[in-house]
C-alpha cells in the first residue's frame, strides 16, 4: 500500500527538519513538544508527499486517520488510544474538553510521525515508597515438657535390667552413652530417679571390675 509509503517518507523528512521543543517543564525540568512545535511543519510535508491527517473522538477512543489523498479507493493508517479526559480542577468542563483534544492530537501525531521524546514518566521525580521496617526475628519459644515420673520410673528400671546383663565395662558405658538424652533430662527433673540409676550402675561397674 502506498499510504505506508508516503508515512515513512514522511516521518524521514520530518527528521530532517531540526524540531525545536518549546513546552517546559519546571518542576520537572525538562523540555517537550508542544502541537505548535511540529503540526506545521507535519502540514507541509504531508502535502508534499499526498497525505492528509484527520482526528475524530468516539465515545471510548481518540482516533488519527492519515489518508493518502492520491487513493481514490480511500488507502490509510490508523492510529487510536484510549479515551481519557484531562483533568482540569480549576477550569469548567468544555475547558477539560478542549485541554483532551489537545492533548490526544499531540500525542496520536507524535505516536504516528514516530517522534521520540525523554520518557516524562521516569523524567518525574519519583516518590521513594517507604521501606518497611525490618522484620523482627521470631522468637523461639521453649516448650515445656511434661515430665512424667512413672515413665522415668519404667525407664530407669529398664535401664538398671540392661546394665545387669552387660558383660564387661565397656558394654556398660556404651549403654549409658546411647541413653545419655534421657539420662540428662531425668538428671535435670527427677533427681530422685537419676540418684536411683546413678547408684545402681556404680554397684554393676564394681560388680564387672571384681
Amino acid at each position: 500500500m502506498k499510504v505506508f509509503k508516503k508515512l515513512q517518507q514522511a516521518r524521514v523528512a520530518l527528521l530532517d527538519a531540526n524540531l525545536k521543543k518549546s513546552g517546559k517543564n519546571k518542576f520537572a525540568g525538562f523540555e517537550y513538544f508542544e502541537l505548535g512545535d511540529f503540526m506545521p511543519t507535519i502540514n507541509k510535508i504531508f502535502l508534499e508527499v499526498g497525505l492528509c491527517g484527520v482526528v475524530h473522538f468516539t465515545n471510548d477512543y481518540a482516533i488519527l486517520t492519515i489518508y493518502d489523498a492520491d487513493s481514490e479507493t480511500g488507502e490509510h493508517i490508523e492510529f487510536r488510544s484510549p479515551l481519557v479526559l484531562a483533568e482540569n480542577a480549576k477550569g469548567q468542563l468544555i475547558q477539560s474538553m478542549g485541554s483532551t483534544h489537545t492533548y490526544f492530537r499531540r500525542y496520536l501525531f507524535l505516536l504516528a510521525m514516530d517522534i521520540v521524546e525523554a520518557d516524562t514518566v521516569d523524567a518525574l521525580p519519583q516518590k521513594e515508597t517507604p521501606k518497611a521496617p525490618p522484620a523482627a526475628a521470631p522468637k523461639v519459644i521453649e516448650q515445656k515438657k511434661e515430665v512424667d515420673p512413672a515413665q522415668q520410673a519404667f525407664f530407669v528400671d529398664k535401664a538398671i535390667e540392661e546394665g545387669k546383663q552387660c558383660e564387661s565395662l565397656a558394654n556398660l558405658s556404651s549403654l549409658w552413652k546411647n541413653n545419655q538424652k534421657q539420662i540428662d533430662e531425668i538428671k535435670a527433673t527427677n533427681k530422685d530417679e537419676f540418684t536411683r540409676l546413678q547408684t545402681a550402675f556404680a554397684e554393676i561397674k564394681s560388680k564387672l571390675q571384681e
